[in-house]
């Protein structure tokens, strides 16, 4: 049995809402885990299927390795909690909001969306020529990558159309001089979007400070390992294998992610 399907569905709730805040409090941990935080900042949202275009975003001020199922806030797409929890909009960060509802209002494909400040990331964020195809896992993007130039800590509201705009269709984007963002269909395949998106940024850093020439392949090799990527994107029992090995990481935490 998935690790974050065991606990018992609080009364009020549907099924669907509480497995998906289980999913995305584990999400939360598993980020954490990899050391890919900034404190308290940067965010991790996911839709609640539904007409309301409601989603789930961290409560502000929890630690991601103590975040659990009950902290995450319920939010309309104009930032307006959304729960009978005592919960209110002190509790969501409005930068956050701002970044996660302009993608949830834009794609609503992309059911869970990841932001992140990690060292390499903006590191590779800083650099001209953003992330080269100089790794096996940056060939996943390749092609297949956004970017968005800086404006500023992201609190204006009409940034929404230009970070959505500069998406495009595209799953996974660098937020110049400021970190990375990546979605999926789910929760699952977010994490992979990102664990892979964060290692190849990390792989790039560690080439370039060694000072020597790089090998970039063929542009033709490169194109041809992103269409092998994402000829297996829509295998879900690939995601869910990844998924399980990964809620393995954290089933040992003294607070329960599920609770």
């Amino acid at each position: 049995m998935n690790i974050a399907t065991t606990a018992s569905t609080p009364h009020g709730m549907s099924d669907t809402e509480w497995r998906i805040r289980r999913d995305l409090a584990a999400l939360y941990r598993l980020v954490a885990h990899h050391r890919w935080t900034d404190f308290i900042y940067t965010h991790i949202s996911a839709r609640i299927p539904g007409p309301e275009h409601h989603f789930l975003i961290n409560r502000y001020g929890v630690n991601f390795q103590d975040m659990r199922a009950s902290d995450l806030v319920r939010i309309d797409l104009d930032g307006r909690v959304v729960e009978d929890s005592g919960k209110t909009s002190a509790d969501v960060n409005a930068a956050g909001f701002t970044i996660h509802s302009a993608i949830h209002m834009a794609r609503p494909d992309l059911m869970c969306v990841i932001h992140t400040h990690s060292s390499a990331g903006i590191a590779v964020s800083a650099l001209k020529e953003g992330l080269l195809p100089i790794s096996q896992h940056a060939m996943k993007f390749y092609n297949r990558l956004a970017y968005h130039d800086y404006e500023g800590v992201a609190l204006d509201l009409g940034e929404r159309d230009r970070l959505t705009r500069d998406l495009g269709s595209h799953k996974a984007m660098i937020l110049r001089n400021h970190g990375l963002l990546a979605g999926g269909t789910s929760i699952p395949e977010a994490f992979h979007q990102l664990y892979m998106l964060e290692r190849a940024c990390a792989a790039q850093v560690a080439a370039l400070s060694c000072g020597r020439e790089l090998i970039l392949p063929a542009p033709e090799v490169c194109q041809h390992a992103s269409d092998q990527f994402k000829s297996f994107e829509a295998d879900e029992a690939h995601y869910a294998m990844l998924w399980s090995a990964a809620l393995r990481l954290i089933e040992n935490a003294p607070i329960d992610y599920r609770s």
